[in-house]
């Protein structure tokens, strides 16, 4: 163990959902955690996702039995963890006789129904329209099913929360550059992103959880073969005004035989997506192409009377899956499993490398990863990370939190409390602390962002940016203007 430089038990690169619970995991189980991430949290696909904890209704086409069981058994103990950033959603399948037959549809939703234990969720059931809703007047008959949401960004920020409080190290704009590796430990090299600082520390074992980086971090900074390719995967949505007002989200086919969900989100919008598109290049300058946003308008105008056009949308992201590299001909049929490689050669420290995954198996990875850690290690701790809640998530209810927050905060206006419900959960009152009035919080921004809040999250979540604070942290980057974000840059900056 070297004396000048800072020792770890594990460094686990790269501070998306798979990180972040690794590091959670290793850390509650007793080992030593730092966790590095170049940019900020969830600042790649884990905050560009479709923002479901699901088991995957389509992929039962491709007969992936055992992901969709091992992602429906995850649903329940997800949303009981986290009741303020995940909730039971239901979904309407408008039924189109000529792209699957009706004994089909209800096939794959009595497997879903009874693939893994359901005690939160209702099951399947069919049901009828009558005209009166959001859907074209043809559309006559349908399926409902359950599944849940998330704030993936803040899942994956409250997941790095609990790793702290556990003991783990979190650096975030921080990059591992180099790691070489010896006997007993790696000596890592890592670049503060923001000044080019550099500094050494050691550590019994990397974990490799980059991502889409996953394989490049090999020859860039592990000076290795990468064990397996990933095949990258561009996923786009739109944010479009609200479709319709009821609280369910709508599961549509398309003649290409995809699927697109069209999903209640932030109150005023719908989330439409995703697009499935081979890619190359840098996975964070991935960006919406005009035939996707067509692609996704079409669909959606195929099914609902509002018809939408390329001026209706609000707000769009693209995130790059990193999918385990097949035989597939399209990206549609490629796993969404995951894999990992374990490399002890010759009895050299390790390097456990994370390939493919999605959010809602994530804990089960994480979990899975860190047994495998455990391994090179003595008097480790029991998994403990399925009953575990995730900070904020020690409450049963939101509209029973809210009305306590009400109760105890009169003056707080019902948008706030809303918000910080499904955002902070019991940490709202931490936020809160000692305010007795709206001016209490502070300078005002827009929309429901004030000082206090934006104090709190540079304090305690790691938020550096104004993309950090209003698209990952808190999304009221779909009410700001450009004045709105010059003046939240000057409060950041000091100015």
């Amino acid at each position: 163990m070297s004396a000048e430089h800072p020792h770890y038990d594990v460094v686990v690169v790269g501070g998306g959902i798979n990180g972040t619970g690794i590091a959670m995991d290793a850390a509650g189980r007793g080992l030593k955690v730092l966790l590095c991430e170049m940019n900020d949290l969830a600042s790649a696909t884990s905050s560009n996702s479709s923002k479901l904890i699901h088991g995957g209704l389509r992929y039962l086409e491709h007969y992936e039995f055992r992901l969709v069981q091992k992602a429906l058994a995850e649903r329940e103990s997800l949303l009981r963890n986290s009741p303020h950033i995940m909730h039971p959603m239901r979904f309407r399948l408008p039924h189109r006789s000529h792209l699957r037959p009706a004994w089909m549809i209800r096939t794959g939703l009595f497997l879903y129904d009874h693939l893994a234990k359901r005690e939160m969720l209702p099951g399947s059931r069919s049901i009828r329209f009558d005209g009166s809703g959001p859907l074209k007047p043809e559309m006559t008959r349908g399926f409902e099913y359950s599944d849940g949401w998330v704030d993936d960004a803040r899942l994956v920020v409250l997941t790095a929360k609990k790793a702290e409080q556990a003991g783990a190290t979190i650096m975030t704009h921080t990059k591992c550059v180099n790691a070489e590796r010896g006997t007993d430990e790696w000596r890592v090299t890592l670049q503060d992103t923001c000044t080019n600082h550099e500094k050494i520390v050691t550590a019994r074992a990397i974990v490799n959880a980059s991502g889409p980086w996953v394989s490049s971090l090999f020859g860039e900074a592990l000076s290795m073969k990468a064990p397996k390719m990933i095949r990258m995967v561009k996923g786009s949505h739109i944010v479009v005004p609200r479709l319709n007002q009821e609280e369910e989200a709508y599961i549509l086919q398309n003649e290409d035989a995809r699927i697109v969900f069209v999903i209640p989100y932030e109150d005023n919008f719908s989330l439409v997506g995703t697009t499935d598109v081979e890619y190359e290049g840098d996975p964070s300058k991935a960006k919406i192409s005009p035939e996707e946003t067509t692609y996704l308008l079409d669909i959606v105008n195929d099914h609902f009377k509002r018809q939408l056009q390329p001026s209706d949308v609000v707000w769009s992201y693209s995130g790059v899956r990193p999918l385990m590299d097949g035989e597939e001909e399209n990206a549609q049929k490629a796993s969404r499993d995951y894999t990992f490689e374990v490399n002890d050669e010759k009895g050299k420290a390790p390097l456990i490398s994370v390939f493919g995954g999605k959010i809602t198996t994530y804990r089960k990875l994480a979990e899975a990863a860190t047994d495998r850690l455990c391994n090179f290690f003595e008097r480790t701790g029991k998994r403990w990370t399925k009953t575990a809640a995730l900070p904020g998530g020690d409450f049963k209810n939101q509209d029973t939190l809210a009305s306590a927050l009400k109760q105890e905060f009169s003056w707080l206006p019902d948008a706030i409390v809303r918000r910080y419900v499904r955002t902070y959960g019991t940490l709202s009152r931490a936020i809160l602390k000692d305010c007795s009035s709206i001016e209490d919080l502070g300078q005002h921004f827009l929309g429901t962002l004030y000082e206090r809040e934006v104090d709190y999250l540079v304090r305690n979540e790691w938020a550096v940016t104004c993309d950090d604070i209003l698209w990952r942290r808190t999304k009221q980057g779909l009410y700001a203007s450009e004045g709105d974000i010059e003046l939240l840059q000057a409060y950041l900056s000091g100015s």
